[in-house]
């Protein structure tokens, strides 16, 4: 669906859908713990479904137990085999891999069109190292199965993306034995610090060092049912956060934690040096942007926030000055290669941008000027360019919008209810 939007001005209070990366997490938790778990408040979108589906397969029983909750019925060790289509979701495909190579069971793993491009040979070759059978037709891409079970010892790995380190502590705890991971590269921490936050709920015995590239985790471990309430998505909040600055106006968003360790919560670190008022009251935080066009542009490191990329590039547009946004490779690797896909949808609304190899360079104006640009059936793109159409001089066309779905079914909704008519 192609969608055509017109400038405007913004203001009001929403609430922003629970977290992609928690619900994901406490799913496959819940579905390797041995008993009955309640998952409040959990996303549901198109790449949870995808989890969803991933753990029934597995073996789990998942129903809605009200409108708010999910009930897990886990199976511990999964018992048979089974293919798993993780469609675009690729946290599903790398932390159900390695947790499924606990079984004895194989399990083959593939995707939509945009996932079996996801590049796995690093993290196949550690479950290798670590006493898993690997098939791959492929070697590098989906499709591949698993079977174990996982007997552990030691691995090295270099983590482009940290979904292989948290795929390999989920399923480590599960090891015939005892493990050692030695990390020479580690891209998007926050993500496993994210990962190390479930698994100190579950009282998982592990060791680690500072810069978490040396881990030692106890095997022959379990996991146990709980009850858990999923909080807001800081990736998702971070399109309104923006909104918010690039129209100078004030937003506040409802249900974010504070101090829960999703890393894109550092993007209000970055709007404040840009110019924005911060203002947190418990769970709800106002962002107010100074006047329109008289951001400030800035030197940013994006490596632990990837997913920020693309609106932040839209926002260093309508800043005064060169802006930078640097050390973030692994954003070639997503759903697209967001460096170029940005760069290409900026420059059609009249951007000075360039890329570099880890990056982007944006010369901002203070404006855009509107125009045609590409989905390119990836959600984040498309939500940052409808952003961007808030503070373009004309309207914008956006070709292709259906994968909002992946994260953010109702991100369209949303944005329409804060418009000023």
């Amino acid at each position: 669906m192609d969608i055509i939007l017109t400038p405007a001005e913004i203001g009001g209070i929403i609430s922003i859908p629970s977290s992609k990366s928690h619900t994901i997490r406490a799913l496959l938790i819940a579905t390797f713990a041995e008993g009955e778990s309640t998952i409040i408040n959990p996303l549901i979108s198109q790449d949870t479904y995808s989890c969803i589906e991933a753990c029934k397969s597995l073996g789990a029983l998942i129903e809605r137990s009200n409108e708010n909750s999910l009930r897990v019925i886990g199976v511990r060790i999964p018992d048979r085999i089974t293919t798993i289509d993780c469609g675009n979701s690729g946290t599903t495909m790398y932390l159900a891999a390695a947790m499924a190579s606990a079984s004895s069971q194989k399990t083959t793993f593939t995707g939509d069109h945009q996932l079996i491009r996801r590049p796995v040979a690093a993290l196949l070759d550690s479950l290798e190292a670590l006493g898993v059978t690997v098939e791959s037709q492929l070697g590098h891409y989906p499709p591949f199965s698993v079977q174990g079970p996982i007997k552990g010892g030691a691995t090295s790995i270099e983590c482009q993306t940290s979904q292989y380190l948290s795929a390999l502590l989920l399923a480590l705890p599960m090891a015939q034995g005892n493990s050692v991971i030695t990390v020479p590269l580690l891209n998007e921490r926050p993500y496993v610090e994210m990962t190390l936050h479930w698994l100190a709920k579950q009282h998982i015995q592990l060791e680690y060092d500072t810069k978490l590239s040396l881990i030692k985790v106890k095997g022959n471990q379990s996991y146990k049912p709980f009850e858990a309430t999923i909080g807001g998505d800081y990736s998702s909040a971070s399109f309104f956060f923006c909104a918010a600055a690039i129209t100078g106006s004030p937003l506040t968003i409802q249900g974010l934690d504070p101090e829960d360790p999703q890393g894109d919560k550092e993007i209000l670190t970055i709007l404040h040096k840009m110019g924005c008022m911060i203002e947190w009251k418990d769970t709800s935080v106002t962002i107010t942007g100074p006047a329109r066009g008289s951001l400030a542009g800035g030197t940013f490191d994006l490596n632990t926030m990837p997913d920020a990329l693309p609106i932040l590039a839209v926002t260093a547009c309508f800043a005064q000055g060169t802006t930078v946004l640097y050390n973030v490779p692994q954003a070639r690797i997503k759903e697209t290669d967001r460096i170029t896909v940005m760069c290409n949808n900026l420059n059609k609304l009249g951007a000075v941008i360039e890329e570099l190899p880890d990056g982007l360079i944006i010369h901002g104006q203070g404006y855009l000027t509107g125009g045609i640009c590409d989905g390119y059936e990836d959600h984040r793109v498309i939500m940052a360019m409808a952003i961007a159409s808030l503070g373009c001089s004309e309207s914008v066309t956006i070709r292709g919008t259906d994968a909002v779905e992946v994260t953010f079914p109702t991100f369209f909704t949303l944005l329409d209810t804060i418009k000023h008519k």
